[in-house]
């Protein structure tokens, strides 16, 4: 989506009468987007008529294009500026990360710098890191750029940077960042105009924003499906922002910890969707290639057995790896420091006891970190789905402080970057407000693009979604509110619903993501907690209705033989159940990255779900 177009003389006169700001303004609330989610005003008014007076530049002509604010897609990012045109053999666009930064400082960090920003000084990416990451995400995410042989040329333009402290921003540590996308500061005005004018001087014969806008999406890379690509030296996803600072803050932890006896513990918290898996994933592959000792932790069997199953896909075959993905059920038997770093993902899943019988072990946070020089935990309080659960940011920073790591949690290693629900960060401030676990301001917005539908039936939801299985990546999902009659005989159904649908449990957890035959099964948390599909279809049994106005839970809904909520009565164990169920579906609502198709067994919350639906852009 671009948010504010039209050709270089348009935006000159536009910025000439003082009106850009307010139209980018307007143009924003047109589009439904809630003023929580796009920059504030005061950058567009210091910053585009910089950008203005560079392509002001007699070179470039009047007609070539102009975009300001164009969102990526499937993600939640957007590029300030950009600007396209030919060179004369090829079309090209300039992409331009706008900064109004007057200084920064380098650190010893992969791509990441401390600059004031929100407030207070914050470790951030490299601006020429951030261009660059976003020019490779729209290639990757685009198919129209390859197909009309689109060059996408990254950049960064801080134009109140001050000369004598180029030697912090220019630091020989970012060298190949610079090298793939060059930074220009305040002083370089005339540079950064030449440079542009080098690409796009004149109009191109093609209108290369609407092939961008209207381009076909490529399907989605699911991390199950590029675990293998990773480990084998290949970049797969493109990480971002808040994800880079995270990835090189571990990095340099690991690179110290040789010839130091200090234990160190990193608490990365996002929600779904915030690429914590793919930091962890990339992480992985850095250590073991640089020589150190490394493994992916996960409680839950399904993430862990669907990546390492994707080590044995391709022409690459890497199952001599699967021993690089553990469960933490096993790390009490581990000595001190037996690896440099584990990186324990969705670590809100742990539990104190370990086994099938829950008789092993005292404590899963502490057991990794006892077992590690360096330990990260990727944690969604939000996600926690079991009474078991034990794994918050609390109880991590308890155990750490017992065995003497220094603790790592602070607001640069918090993910927002959204890349699941089509990028929508609002869909899952809507999920919040809809499903009533906590008010949000901007409840009413999100962007339509992502596909959410309303079913009365549940054989309708299944078909129209079965269209939608083309690349084996959509699935059935229901809360456990039905007994699994099929684990013992496979001849009957599990849940039956009216109109005729009639779906059995998936028959193994850990392959059901994977499996071509579990489209007709249909899923539970625990089969698809950690991993994501590009369309979900969501069962909502009467665990969660919609009465007197309120969204209610009931935990005698569930089925007798589900162990993840507390069946007391006391008001701790009915708020905690409550909790419980409601994060349950959270989750399960997440887990599409283009669309979430919505079955309710409540009549009621169906109507409910449709009446926000309707305010939604209003």
């Amino acid at each position: 989506m671009i948010v504010y177009s039209g050709n270089k003389a348009s935006f000159q006169r536009d910025l000439v009468n003082g009106v850009i700001a307010a139209k980018v303004e307007a143009l924003f609330s047109s589009h439904g987007i809630p003023k929580e989610s796009w920059a504030e005003y005061r950058s567009w008014e210091n910053s585009l008529p910089k950008i203005g007076m560079i392509i002001s530049n007699r070179k470039i002509d009047d007609d070539v294009q102009v975009a300001v604010e164009y969102q990526i897609p499937l993600t939640s990012k957007r590029v300030d500026f950009m600007i396209g045109g030919t060179d004369g053999a090829r079309n090209n666009v300039v992409i331009v990360e706008l900064k109004q930064w007057e200084t920064c400082r380098a650190t010893t960090r992969e791509n990441v710098v401390k600059a004031f920003t929100g407030g207070a000084e914050r470790d951030v990416p490299h601006p020429s890191q951030q261009a660059y990451s976003y020019a490779k995400l729209i290639a990757n995410f685009n198919e129209a750029v390859g197909e009309n042989d689109i060059d996408l040329i990254p950049c960064a333009y801080l134009h109140n940077y001050k000369e004598e402290n180029r030697g912090q921003i220019c630091n020989k540590r970012y060298t190949e960042a610079l090298a793939d996308a060059p930074v220009f500061l305040q002083e370089d005005g005339a540079m950064l105009s030449d440079f542009i004018s080098q690409y796009v001087p004149r109009p191109a014969k093609k209108d290369l924003f609407e092939i961008l806008e209207n381009g076909k999406l490529k399907p989605s890379k699911s991390l199950q499906d590029e675990v293998g690509h990773i480990l084998n030296g290949n970049t797969e996803f493109e990480m971002i922002d808040e994800q880079v600072v995270a990835y090189s803050t571990v990095l340099k932890l690991v690179e110290n910890s040789v010839g130091d006896d200090r234990k160190h513990t990193i608490i990365v918290q996002g929600g779904p969707g915030t690429g914590k898996s793919v930091i962890a994933i990339n992480l992985l592959a850095k250590i073991i290639n640089n020589g150190h000792s490394s493994a992916y932790v996960t409680k839950t069997s399904a993430p862990r057995y669907t990546f390492s199953e994707s080590l044995i896909k391709g022409k690459h075959k890497l199952s001599y790896l699967k021993g690089l993905f553990i469960s933490a059920g096993t790390c009490h038997k581990m000595k001190p420091d037996t690896y440099t770093c584990l990186l324990c993902d969705e670590a809100h899943r742990l539990t104190a006891k370990s086994g099938i019988f829950s008789n092993l072990g005292e404590n899963q946070v502490r057991e990794v970190i006892n077992a590690s020089k360096i330990s990260v935990f990727f944690v969604d309080e939000d996600q926690i789905v079991h009474v078991k659960d034990i794994g918050t940011v609390a109880e991590i920073r308890k155990q750490a402080e017992a065995l003497g790591s220094i603790v790592h949690c602070n607001d640069s290693l918090k993910l927002s970057s959204q890349f699941r629900c089509n990028g929508s960060d609002g869909y899952m401030a809507f999920l919040d407000d809809v499903l009533q676990i906590r008010h949000t301001a901007n409840n009413a917005f999100f962007d339509l693009d992502y596909d959410i539908r309303i079913f009365d039936d549940a054989c309708e939801m299944r078909d129209v979604l079965r269209t939608k299985n083309t690349h084996d990546k959509a699935r059935m999902i229901a809360g456990y509110c039905y007994p699994w009659l099929s684990q013992k005989d496979k001849s009957k159904m599990d849940i039956i619903l009216p109109g005729g649908f009639e779906a059995q449990w998936n028959f193994t957890t850990e392959q059901f993501a994977t499996d071509p035959d579990s489209f007709e099964q249909v899923g539970c948390i625990h089969s698809t907690q950690g991993l994501e599909f590009e369309y979900v279809g969501i069962i909502i049994g009467l665990d969660l209705s919609y009465k007197d106005g309120k969204v209610v839970t009931d935990y005698r809904m569930r089925d007798r033989r589900d162990s993840s909520i507390p069946r007391g009565k006391t008001q701790k164990d009915l708020d905690l159940a409550d909790k419980i169920i409601r994060n349950t579906y959270k989750t399960l609502l997440s887990r599409g990255q283009k669309g979430c198709f919505i079955y309710c067994q409540d009549q009621a919350l169906s109507g409910y779900l449709r009446t926000r639906l309707a305010l939604v852009g209003k």
